[in-house]
């Protein structure tokens, strides 16, 4: 991409814009464009901390005026991607949630999180399809499907959208919703942001305010007849119960409780939204499996499930990836505890996982949308910590090679949320199958035919 460089005079239009227009050098500048993950060190040429929609719609016309290329940003949990140049449009500061208990919806602005959403909704007994962090972003986990803590249950985050407020390009302000631009809102729910920039979005809430969750954690050389007992488990389940099997690696950091800080675990992770008595007496064959060391798996609040997987709270430099699986055979458990298990020391990843699928998120939407998950039964997900050039090459080294080990197991697939670097055009096409990709192209094409949007997990615009 060609260096395009910005004088005083040329920023001019943007002096309409509410929130801090900042270039690389100024005060501020930094904090502004630095995300959760810190292995994407961004430097834009400017960078916009947007607070409304309007701030929106005016860097996105500017932005067009002067061919400049263009990202979004609201939490960077998800910045795989260093933003070289052009323009990031940062939506931390929009974070309004409205609450209709009559409607049970909420309505969030394009920087609200996860935690916004549960503590608005809590006081009517609602909550909200989250993933395992409720400090992710709504929007973008959305945008890109969002695989929630209670997928099984109901389904896709993406599944529950009513309506959008979006920015195209062009500086075009959008209402989308099924019977409104339905190419637009199929795109916007699991096709990421290729189309523009959602500014705010509605969506259905769920009539819950206790789960019963946490986590069993036994020492990691009893990991493969924990492992085998949960493969033979998940298939027994109702939808009630959402759970993963991790192997955890932790740092000795004060952040992480004792006894776990610095320990090498295997963990089943649950949360279940029936009968508290009847989800406990589900969990015998998990705590019969190996020597338990901790079990956190409680009644709680929906306001408190970060207890559940415990993820990190602090920003870090992270290499994260996953695959989509068919099946989970004997023959894939062997190869996963081959790649990954207690033989393997000195292992670089931080976190290798696999979560059930199946149940409602199996279950085909009830608008058309761009999710190409629906068809697998388990999720591998890795995650490694980049905190030397030594280390991120064992993380690569250590992911790629388990990613191809599993491979025959897999669907083929990606999820764009999880999918790690995008890499090359055939490694972005991943995350969909080839009759979406190719779909998503053509919506590319109608929307940001100067491909303006092309940082991150893009989609290249092809011809109709």
């Amino acid at each position: 991409m060609t260096a395009t460089h910005h004088t005083p005079s040329d920023l001019f239009a943007l002096s309409g814009v509410r929130g801090p227009v900042l270039r690389p050098g100024e005060d501020g500048y930094v904090a502004e464009v630095t995300g959760f993950n810190l292995a994407a060190a961004h430097t834009p040429d400017v960078v916009v901390g947007a607070t409304c929609a309007d701030d929106v719609v005016g860097a996105l016309r500017w932005a067009t005026a002067t061919a400049t290329p263009v990202a979004v940003q609201a939490t960077g949990h998800g910045a795989n991607y260093p933003i070289d140049r052009g323009l990031l449009i940062t939506t931390a500061r929009m974070t309004d949630v409205r609450i209709d208990p009559r409607e049970r919806t909420a309505t969030v602005a394009a920087g609200a999180r996860w935690s916004h959403v549960l503590e608005a909704a809590a006081p009517h007994g609602l909550a909200a399809l989250c993933g395992t962090s409720t400090d992710a972003g709504v929007v973008g986990y959305t945008l890109g499907g969002g695989l929630p803590l209670l997928g099984r249950t109901y389904g896709y985050a993406a599944d529950l959208v009513r309506s959008l407020r979006l920015v195209t390009p062009d500086g075009t302000l959008h209402e989308v919703d099924a019977g409104h631009d339905p190419d637009l809102f199929w795109a916007l729910r699991g096709g990421k942001g290729n189309v523009g920039i959602v500014t705010e979005m509605t969506f259905d809430l769920l009539p819950l305010s206790r789960v019963l969750g946490g986590g069993i954690y036994c020492p990691g050389e009893h990991a493969e007849a924990l492992l085998r007992t949960w493969a033979n488990w998940t298939p027994t389940l109702p939808v009630e119960m959402n759970s993963a099997f991790s192997l955890l690696r932790l740092p000795p950091l004060p952040a992480i409780p004792e006894p776990l800080r610095g320990g090498f675990w295997a963990r089943v992770a649950v949360a279940w939204t029936g009968d508290v008595a009847e989800g406990q007496a589900r969990l015998a064959p998990i705590r019969e499996a190996a020597p338990v060391t901790v079990d956190t798996v409680e009644e709680m609040d929906c306001t408190d499930v970060d207890r559940i997987y415990m993820e990190p709270q602090d920003p870090l430099p992270a290499r994260e990836s996953c695959a989509l699986l068919r099946d989970l055979t004997p023959d894939a458990v062997d190869t996963f505890l081959s790649e990954a298990g207690p033989a393997m020391t000195d292992y670089p990843l931080l976190l290798v996982e696999l979560r059930h699928l199946g149940g409602e998120l199996a279950r085909p939407a009830r608008v058309e949308d761009a999710i190409c998950a629906r068809d697998a039964s388990y999720f591998l997900e890795t995650v490694g910590v980049l905190v030397s050039p030594e280390a991120a090459a064992a993380v690569e080294t250590a992911t790629l090679s388990l990613n191809h080990a599993m491979a025959p197991h897999g669907t083929g697939l990606t999820m764009v949320n999880i999918h790690g670097t995008p890499g090359d055009e055939r490694d972005r096409a991943r995350a969909w199958t080839p009759e979406v990709y190719a779909r998503l192209g053509r919506t590319k094409t109608t929307y940001d035919p100067g491909n303006l949007l092309r940082y991150g997990h893009t989609v290249t615009p092809t011809v109709a």
